[in-house]
């Protein structure tokens, strides 16, 4: 194989991560901006100009931070827990299209890092993986709370991804492929309402629009796999003080969050 293949891969895959990283943190720091908006308070907004520099304060703040490491934890999984829920969230996007071919220095460079047949099944695959670190977390933190928030994460994961999976099935049937490439191309199709002169007018084929509840079951089902609110149970800082990340702080603290 050429190693050009091998840079380009490189290259591309250190983009994707600092562009999924940076997304991340401006928009943990514009939903700091809403909810403090929502709660009529100002939010951050000291750091920079309108506090846009928040998100590298607050990295900078977490690589500093004394990380704590419970007595009686089984240390070895507790270091490794962070590794194993975020590295899943990251790997998945290696099969996402995120454009079409563009030509850098008269080299054809794909705007994704793998086109595998059946990108559907990896991401099911990868995606799955994440809740192995959750639990464990919980587990290895040698602490009743952690332990209930790693199960509940677990049982969670276990009930939306029963939706999540059949909602990839009409994804595939709609497209005939499991292929990511298949399946994005397939919602440009257009399809013909009327004809304005010699221009055709229709509407696209997207898969929201030809199956709309499926859309709004997947939108829930993707906030529960998350854990994102109303679906925080494995979090429930009412009773379980944060659940699975309870013990964590520093930059493991600051994995879990990403992930």
């Amino acid at each position: 194989m050429d190693w050009t293949i091998w840079v380009e891969w490189g290259i591309k895959s250190i983009i994707l991560i600092f562009i999924l990283l940076g997304g991340f943190a401006y928009l943990t720091l514009f939903e700091r901006r809403v909810l403090a908006r929502i709660q009529v308070r100002i939010g951050p907004n000291r750091t920079g100009p309108w506090g846009i520099l928040q998100p590298i304060a607050d990295a900078v703040k977490l690589i500093f931070k004394e990380e704590l490491t419970p007595a009686q934890a089984q240390k070895f999984i507790f270091l490794l827990a962070p590794i194993i829920t975020v590295v899943p969230a990251i790997a998945v996007a290696a099969v996402i299209p995120w454009g079409e071919t563009v030509t850098i220095f008269g080299r054809q460079v794909t705007l994704y890092i793998a086109d595998i047949s059946v990108g559907v099944l990896y991401i099911t695959a990868i995606t799955s993986i994440a809740v192995y670190g959750i639990t464990l977390a919980g587990w290895s933190s040698n602490n009743k709370y952690a332990l209930l928030g790693g199960l509940r994460a677990s049982a969670q994961m276990i009930s939306y991804e029963l939706a999540l999976g059949f909602l990839f099935v009409i994804a595939i049937i709609l497209a005939g492929s499991m292929n990511m490439i298949d399946i994005v191309e397939k919602q440009a199709e257009v399809y013909p309402l009327f004809m304005v002169g010699s221009v055709q007018v229709g509407i696209p084929m997207w898969n929201f629009i030809l199956q709309p509840a499926g859309a709004l079951i997947f939108l829930i089902a993707t906030l529960a796999e998350v854990n994102r609110a109303p679906f925080d149970m494995p979090e429930a800082e009412q009773e379980l003080t944060a659940g699975y990340h309870a013990e964590y702080s520093g930059m493991k603290f600051a994995l879990f969050f990403m992930a």
